[in-house]
């Protein structure tokens, strides 16, 4: 907030007239306009800039930015359902029943446009529970029906629900939208306090949600055979001799992720924004194969090229969506079976059907999300031809903003709109693989928002500007952020610009023995920050998939990833967030190669193969050591090499002359704009010259 309030009155008089006489102002906050009657009777007009940006339920009238949602009528109606079914409480996760991020169903609760939380309603409550990433966001678009509780743990919402309701009432929750492991950790917490966990199948935000979109249009297709080693016949086979080798004797896998069963099949689909996937089960035991799918959305080439036609082992057979749980109720009257499952995707209400106990087998994850962490030699060759694609299209976005921005012409959405259009321009683009996090001074301050045509701000030379954007395309999948300053940063900003690079290299040049897990070696990325007091409130990478998701497990550096092989793809993302200021990102994906150790044999690095060069003004060199700065000239001099001649291939002059300006080698460590040694040559050698001479 730009200041005190510059007149007479405080903030809660003050927004008496919020409501009749506001509205935003350039520089994104409201300007509250009130008319005020002063001693002796004289009126006088005040003005005074106070954040429009978040709610404010204890001012008269309640103030709530324009982002806010109404959600008293939808509250009603929820509450009225759960009345009939003698719940006291009913949770609503963020997900879907493939535990994929509902974007429909979040936008439901709060809304906080597909990001993840988790909601509970009571007859007179609904709260909110999410991590630091969206508390700013939370309150942002939230009504005053809500409660924002910041402590996002499973044991917060039991804690919580313990204390609103009474011994012996039930906590009602749709089992699809549970994961087993999730269900365990609320039942764990909650049985011995004597609340209850009842189930129910039909979700009840479906049953009042009126003008529901329905399924896309867009039938599955099959990967062009340039893009795959692996044909379907061969991956299952892959997951079989799993299933045979297992000493526990399974003989069918149950594969609940969507993204398990479009690897499996070599399919994608368009059911989920921004995630080639769609809706499906796979049942696959050592001789038979079946797919839960929406069948009238399988064209007869594919129902060819699934087989679908036969009964033997390499057959496909097709049965709907919705008839999975009866299917698998028929499978385990079977004698003698076994499901393989992997708790952290199967949802609650398949696994509860996998009765006796020993009829089941579990694992975190099913061998097919094992394997698929594991890119083949084609994938790993591809994914890399994206990102060099990929790197034309964020090298256009900047340079387009270098000259732009100075003009005050754009904003966060137009700049977000440029890179889409970028990208859709490059060959084989499928599209944006998330939403353009495209943010300006205090919005970059929000890990992950998103901009609007009511919350977009204008682009400033003044401001730091961070874009973490990616695109989906046939043959990868991308993710990059990147982070600038067209003007002059304060030395904070470039000192912490420079931690978070910092943290960035060192896991980028670390090496690790193979089979280390991601967990052990996050702290290097927060290492520099944390010297100096710093710190970052998200994780530090993810898994990214060929043309899947963007977020796609189990790969990372989080506790829950397994650990770290040849040939795994991941994100490599720390930051800094100072509230209500900026925010700074850096994230490249990397793939883990080879390295060579003096001495020892299966050890492994990262290769980034993100390839945009970072803001040179933001870099004090000066705090790098000369194995950082090292790896840094090196990664340039790999930007000029490999995107170098797709820019003179698309005959992009232009970017071409930018990439190799932002790309020019750093000599020594020193200030800040360190010059490069083609600078020093020019600068040097005149004088050299006229000494020899003399």
């Amino acid at each position: 907030m730009p200041g005190n309030s510059r007149a007479l009155l405080s903030h809660s008089v003050c927004g008496l007239a919020w409501s009749r006489w506001s509205k935003m102002s350039s520089s994104g906050w409201i300007l509250a306009v009130c008319l005020v009657v002063l001693e002796g009777g004289r009126y006088a007009v005040l003005a005074e800039e106070v954040s429009g940006s978040e709610r404010n339920c204890s001012a008269i009238p309640p103030y709530l930015p324009p982002t806010a949602v109404n959600t008293t009528l939808r509250l009603r109606d929820l509450r009225a359902s759960m009345i009939p079914l003698n719940i006291s409480a009913y949770i609503i996760p963020a997900t879907d029943a493939h535990l994929v991020t509902s974007k429909d169903c979040q936008k439901w609760k709060v809304i906080l446009r597909g990001k993840t939380g988790t909601a509970v309603i009571t007859q007179n409550k609904a709260v909110l529970w999410t991590d630091s990433r969206y508390w700013i966001q939370a309150e942002r678009q939230m009504d005053c029906n809500w409660e924002l509780q910041r402590d996002a743990s499973i044991r917060s919402i039991t804690n919580w629900l313990i204390l609103e309701i009474p011994e012996g009432d039930q906590v009602g929750f749709d089992p699809f939208l549970f994961s087993v492991d999730i269900f365990d950790v609320y039942s764990t917490n909650l049985a011995p306090a004597g609340r209850i966990l009842k189930s129910i199948p039909d979700n009840l935000v479906d049953k009042i949600w009126t003008g529901r979109p329905p399924l896309p249009p867009d039938n599955p297709i099959r990967l062009p055979d340039n893009v795959i080693e692996r044909t379907w016949p061969m991956k299952v086979d892959q997951i079989r001799a799993q299933i045979s080798d297992n000493p526990y004797k399974p003989t069918a896998v149950l594969l609940s992720a969507l993204d398990e069963t479009a690897w499996l099949f070599n399919l994608r689909g368009n059911d989920i924004p921004f995630n080639p996937f769609f809706y499906s089960y796979t049942l696959l035991s050592m001789d038979e194969i079946w797919l839960f799918v929406h069948i009238e959305r399988i064209t007869e080439e594919l129902k060819v090229y699934l087989n679908s036609s036969c009964y033997h082992s390499y057959c496909v057979q097709l049965l709907e969506y919705s008839s999975v749980r009866t299917y698998l109720q028929s499978y385990l009257q079977r004698p003698n079976v076994r499901v393989w499952v992997g708790t952290e995707y199967t949802n609650q209400a398949l696994y509860e059907l996998i009765t006796p106990e020993d009829k089941r087998l579990t694992s975190t994850y099913s061998p097919v999300l094992t394997t698929k962490a594991v890119k083949d030699a084609t994938e790993q060759r591809i994914l890399k031809e994206a990102h060099v694609r990929d790197a034309v299209a964020v090298m256009q976005l900047l340079m387009w903003l270098e000259k732009k921005v100075p003009e005050g012409t754009e904003n966060e959405l137009t700049a977000a709109h440029f890179v889409d259009q970028c990208r859709s321009e490059q060959k084989n683009s499928r599209g944006p693989s998330f939403e353009t996090i495209s943010a300006s001074g205090p919005n970059a301050a929000l890990a992950h928002y998103s901009p609007s045509n009511e919350t977009a701000r204008k682009l400033s030379v003044d401001e730091m500007y961070l874009v973490d954007s990616g695109g989906q395309y046939l043959d990868g999948t991308t993710d990059i952020t990147r982070t600038v300053h067209w003007g002059k940063p304060t030395d904070f900003q470039k000192e912490a610009y420079t931690r978070v690079l910092m943290g960035n290299i060192e896991i980028s040049r670390t090496i690790f023995p193979a089979g280390t897990r991601g967990v052990n070696m996050e702290m290097l990325g927060r290492r520099a920050l944390w010297e100096v007091g710093l710190n970052y409130g998200h994780g530090t990478g993810h898994g990214v998939g060929n043309y899947f998701g963007v977020h796609e497990w189990p790969v990372g550096f989080q506790s829950n990833n397994i650990p770290f092989q040849e040939g795994m793809f991941t994100s490599i993302e720390p930051g800094y967030y100072k509230e209500n200021d900026f925010g700074i990102r850096i994230e490249d994906i990397a793939v883990t190669v080879p390295a060579i150790t003096k001495y020892g044999n299966n050890y492994l690095t990262f290769e980034t193969v993100s390839l945009v060069p970072y803001d040179r003004k933001l870099i004090n060199t000066s705090l790098l050591s000369p194995e950082q700065l090292h790896w840094l000239n090196k990664y340039y001099e790999t930007i000029r090499s490999m995107v170098g001649p797709e820019l003179e291939r698309q005959a992009l002059k232009e970017e071409y002359d930018w990439m190799m300006k932002h790309t020019a080698p750093f000599l020594t460590a020193g200030a800040s704009a360190v010059i490069s040694s083609v600078t020093l040559l020019v600068t040097v050698l005149p004088s050299v010259l006229l000494y020899n001479l003399l």
